[in-house]
């Protein structure tokens, strides 16, 4: 197998690491292997490929998608940024709760992150090139979202922003408050709220 499968405390979360071979030329791994991923548990059938960059300070999120709900594998190609998820599946013993992890170009990890979460990333470096696979397409009338500061989530983004403000775009300054009671998605990541 060429990775490493790294369980979280959520349910569903996996760091990914892949086998590095390197020499003096340089490195080669493999980024995703369909194969791997399924013999690991993870059953994603990826349609879209995208790629963002962002200067020091920006965080971007914390978004969804309702309808169209999007597991992802997230990953840097250069930089460093933190990574978080949030749990949004009714019923899951975990709903509301976040899970982060620092994404490094120089390390080559990854983060899977399945339907039913929302998902965003700080920028740690000066910049960050940012690469997600998506189970789903991009659509902007379908997107939601939650503020990065919402308290009943309590994401602690201090390894990122050491107490500054994060440069958001205008969309992710007004996001609605996370509902503790609230219906999002069901365990298996498909939208019931309204």
């Amino acid at each position: 197998m060429a990775f490493e499968f790294k369980k979280t405390d959520i349910a569903g979360l996996y760091e990914v690491l892949p086998k590095v071979f390197g020499d003096r030329r340089g490195f080669f791994l493999e980024s995703y292997s369909r194969r791997d991923f399924e013999a690991a548990g993870i059953r994603a059938e990826f349609v879209q490929d995208n790629m963002s960059s962002s200067s020091r300070g920006v965080l971007r999120g914390l978004h969804f998608q309702k309808q169209h709900p999007q597991g992802k594998l997230v990953s840097v190609v250069a930089g460093q940024v933190y990574d978080v998820a949030v749990d949004l599946r009714a019923g899951s013993a975990t709903f509301g709760h976040y899970y982060g992890v620092v994404l490094d170009a120089e390390k080559h990890n990854a983060f899977y992150i399945p339907a039913g979460f929302a998902h965003g990333f700080c920028v740690m470096s000066d910049t960050a090139v940012f690469t997600y696979k998506c189970t789903d397409f991009y659509h902007p009338e379908d997107e939601g979202g939650l503020p990065w500061n919402d308290s009943g989530i309590g994401i602690d983004w201090d390894r990122c922003l050491a107490g500054a403000a994060p440069l958001l775009s205008e969309k992710d300054g007004k996001h609605p408050a996370f509902q503790p009671d609230g219906r999002y998605f069901d365990g298996n990541g498909n939208w019931i709220g309204g």
